[in-house]
Parts: C-alpha cells; sequence; structure tokens
C-alpha cells in the first residue's frame, strides 16, 4: 500500500495542473515544492513576473500613448525598479497565494522541501531546517521541475553587483541601466530587450545565428526589429561573444569579430537547463540528456512506466499554457481516465513590446509543403480601434487556403496580439473557413474587426484570381 496514489514533483503550471486532474478523481495526492517556490519559476522568476514587469514598464512608461501625445510622454519621469518591482511582487505573492488554496482546497498534501528519488516508487522531500525531511511513496510519480537559465561554464556571473546576469536575476536589480547588451536573440531574450529600451537604456542584442525568432513569420520579425531599431535597439547578428570583462564603470564585452560594446550591464539568455540534477534520476532509473530534459512518449509517459513528467522539463514547446495540459493528460492517463490529446492548434505568444503571437503555419511552412494559399492583411491604422488606443503599427495577417477557403494560419503584431490570435485559432479549430469572418459581426470598434478587414482583402484577391481563370 503506498502512501499516495499520486506524487507530484514541482508545483508550476504542468504539475500543479497534474495534481488537481488527479485529486478531482478521487485519488489521494501530494506535491513536492520548495517552500519559496511555490507556483515554481512560472510564478517565481518566469512568465508571471516578467508579463507583470511588462505591464509595469508600458504603464509608468506611457508608451501605449506616445503616438497620441508625443515621444515624450511618461506617466512618472523617473522610473525606478522599486516603481516596476512593487506590482510585479503584489501580483507574485497574489498567484502563491491562489494556487495554495486551489490544492487545499483539493486536498492535496503540499511537501516542502526539495525531493530526490530512493528508488522508483520512493521520494525523499528534505528541507531547509535539519531533520525537516520526508520520505513518501506512491504508486505513480509525475515530475514537473521544470528549467532554469543555462549558464555557460565560461561566463562570470556575478549576483552580488548585477553586472553579468542571466534572466532571473533581472528581476532583483537595483537600478534601471542605462545601456545593456542581451546575448541570445530568442524569446526571453528579445522581451527583456525590448521591455528595457521602452524604459529608454541603450539595448545591443548580440546573436550568432543570422536570424531572431525563425520559427514565426518574417514579415512580422522585421517589424518588430523595424520597431526595436526605431527604440534605440542595436543587433549585432551573426556574432559571437568571446569574453565580458568587468570593469569599475560596468562591463566591457568582446565580440569574436574584435568588436567591443561598453555597457552597465549584460544579459545572458543562452537557453534553459532542465532542473533535474537534484532528483538523483539514476535512483528511479530515469536519465536525462546534457539540457536537463526527460525524454516522454505520447502520454507523456518516460522510460520508467509509473512515471511521468510534463512542461519544460521535457522540452519543445515549454510554454505555460502547454504544460498545464500536459499535466491534465498525464495523470488522466496514469489513472486509465479517458483523455483526448492536445490539439495541433496551439498559439505561441511572445510579449515583447509590441506583442507577437501566431497559430497554424507560416508561409514558409506552406511553401514547402506545395500548398496552395492567399494572404489577407489589415492594419491596425485602418481601424477606428487602432487609433483610439494609439497603435498605428499593428497588423494582423490572415493564410487562407485558395481551394478550399479554410484558414491556415494567423499572425497577429501589435496591441493585445495575444488576445486576438485566439479568436482564428477557434475558427481553425472547428474547421471554419474565411467566409465565416466575412459574413459575421463583430464589435466595433475593436482589434478584433482586424480579422473581418483581412478577411475580406483576402477573399478580393482570390476573386481577382479566380476572374483570370
Amino acid at each position: 500500500m503506498y502512501d499516495y496514489d499520486l506524487l507530484v514533483i514541482g508545483s508550476g503550471p504542468g504539475g500543479q495542473k497534474a495534481a488537481i486532474a488527479a485529486a478531482k478523481l478521487g485519488k489521494r495526492v501530494a506535491i513536492a515544492e520548495r517552500r519559496d517556490m511555490m507556483g515554481g519559476v512560472c510564478v517565481n522568476t518566469g512568465t508571471i513576473p516578467s508579463k507583470t514587469l511588462r505591464e509595469a514598464v508600458l504603464y509608468l512608461t506611457g508608451f501605449a500613448q506616445r503616438e497620441m501625445y508625443g515621444a515624450s510622454y511618461r506617466v512618472k519621469s523617473e522610473i525606478t525598479i522599486a516603481d516596476l518591482l512593487a506590482r510585479t511582487q503584489h501580483v507574485v505573492g497574489r498567484e502563491v497565494e491562489i494556487i495554495r488554496n486551489q490544492l487545499l482546497r483539493n486536498h492535496v498534501d503540499i511537501l516542502g522541501g526539495t525531493a530526490h528519488f530512493e528508488d522508483p516508487h520512493t521520494v525523499t522531500v528534505s528541507g531547509a531546517e535539519r531533520g525537516d525531511h520526508s520520505t513518501v511513496t506512491a504508486e505513480y510519480v509525475v515530475i514537473a521541475t521544470g528549467t532554469r537559465p543555462a549558464r555557460p561554464p565560461e561566463v562570470e556571473f556575478d549576483d552580488d553587483e548585477y553586472h553579468v546576469v542571466d534572466s532571473d536575476a533581472v528581476l532583483h536589480l537595483h537600478r534601471v541601466p542605462t545601456s545593456m547588451v542581451v546575448v541570445g536573440a530568442g524569446v526571453i531574450g528579445i522581451e527583456y530587450a525590448s521591455m528595457f529600451a521602452a524604459l529608454g537604456t541603450k539595448v545591443t542584442v548580440v546573436e550568432k545565428r543570422p536570424n531572431m525568432l525563425d520559427f514565426c513569420d518574417p514579415e512580422v520579425v522585421e517589424s518588430l526589429k523595424f520597431h526595436l531599431r526605431d527604440q534605440g535597439v542595436s543587433f549585432r547578428f551573426g556574432e559571437e561573444v568571446a569574453r565580458v570583462e568587468n570593469t569599475a564603470k560596468g562591463t566591457i564585452t568582446s565580440l569574436a569579430s574584435g568588436k567591443k560594446i561598453p555597457a552597465d550591464m549584460v544579459m545572458y539568455s543562452a537557453g534553459r537547463q532542465g532542473v533535474t540534477d537534484e532528483l538523483a534520476l539514476d535512483k528511479a532509473n530515469l536519465t536525462a540528456d546534457k539540457r536537463g530534459r526527460i525524454a516522454v512518449d505520447q502520454h507523456y509517459r518516460t522510460e520508467v512506466e509509473h512515471i511521468y513528467a510534463v512542461g519544460d522539463v521535457i522540452g519543445f514547446p515549454a510554454l505555460a499554457a502547454t504544460s498545464m495540459d500536459q499535466g491534465r493528460l498525464a495523470a488522466y492517463h496514469a489513472f486509465g481516465e479517458p483523455a483526448r490529446e492536445l490539439h495541433g492548434l496551439q498559439p505561441i505568444g511572445i510579449y515583447t513590446v509590441p506583442e507577437i503571437s501566431y497559430c497554424g503555419r507560416t508561409e514558409a511552412e506552406l511553401t514547402e509543403t506545395a500548398t496552395p494559399y492567399e494572404v489577407g492583411i489589415s492594419r491596425y491604422r485602418e481601424l477606428a480601434r487602432g487609433a483610439i488606443v494609439g497603435d498605428s503599427y499593428g497588423m494582423l495577417k490572415l493564410l487562407v487556403s485558395t481551394e478550399d477557403r479554410t484558414l491556415l494560419g494567423v499572425h497577429v503584431f501589435g496591441t493585445n496580439a495575444t488576445d486576438l490570435v485566439h479568436i482564428g485559432q477557434a475558427i481553425m479549430g472547428c474547421g471554419g473557413t474565411v467566409d465565416y469572418l466575412v459574413d459575421t459581426v463583430l464589435n466595433y470598434p475593436t482589434l478584433s474587426e482586424a480579422y473581418k478587414v483581412a478577411a475580406l482583402d483576402v477573399t478580393n484577391k482570390i476573386r481577382a484570381l479566380e476572374a483570370y481563370r
């Protein structure tokens, strides 16, 4: 007889939903988490604080209103780190309490401490105090430990002076830097680069690849680069960092090409590392790859039949939204509950300033598969709501099949992009066509009208094509 039917290691989006899903099935469930990390990386150092920080930046800088009131408009002339973090700390504290309440309300036992395996069914959870540990057994285990920023061994991070930092340390800065080098033009690097640029920091992005965000629509990425350059961001593509030198006044970043970039601060965004090094995976007959990730099958089961893994620790897509459903599905599969697999239409949201979001396929993917399509575009400057919110640069792009008029992809750039994308996602998920958007009535004035304008644009192009046949 095991102590629990399910033990979940990690309380992030995946772990939390796995625990609650099992509890709803009437199972005895426990969740192991470090006492200062309830909610996991998502709530404490990742998604929630970074997006709250972004909201604080947008509000205090008056960024969204500059189109109307001029480039010098600000809600607060001198913005301090305390101003930015006050909102972040409030939201994080609230989220932690909500998650703790949800777990307790569903009768999930919370084991405070760091977990490691003793054998495939036995886990010890060790707290910070001497003697503060407990050993429990479980029929099933879900690993949802998430990731941490990868720290290259050749980089000297200084967590005291905050001259060379990773994305976690950004949330503990003492002041807003006047200049900054961001190493890595991935999602996290570009999100922070855009936030600090909005604050007035002179930002230089160094990326060894020839471009950034290759998985996004190239037209949207070019629009983002244009607006970031307009905010003073410099890009150094195809460049590698040779070394970073700490000086009394800041840092000097030397590139392999010989260029030197002085800056107050350097932020490394060199990918993420799975938090599996303290789990003693070998005692559970498990292994992780060199990035700390655990391999799973389509049901999120590891190579050990009763142990599952979900969330960032299993790799792509490493999104809070998908992690939630992975946790729920893992619990259902473990206990034989009927479950549908994750739908293939998963939206991607990038919280840069301005936002990017898309769902479905890109033009490059459609071209590669020789899929006939046409493009419909709407620009926010054509919409009354665009003028009201002060967004003249936003755009929405629809990719539509010329054979059956179904939506193949939706790409949005600008205000509320991560919300707007769900309209297109719903239509695609239901197998709808562009004709639905042409024939339906949308609230006026809204940014959602962009769908109607883009739909009319693409249907006019398809009509012109048919007229030549």
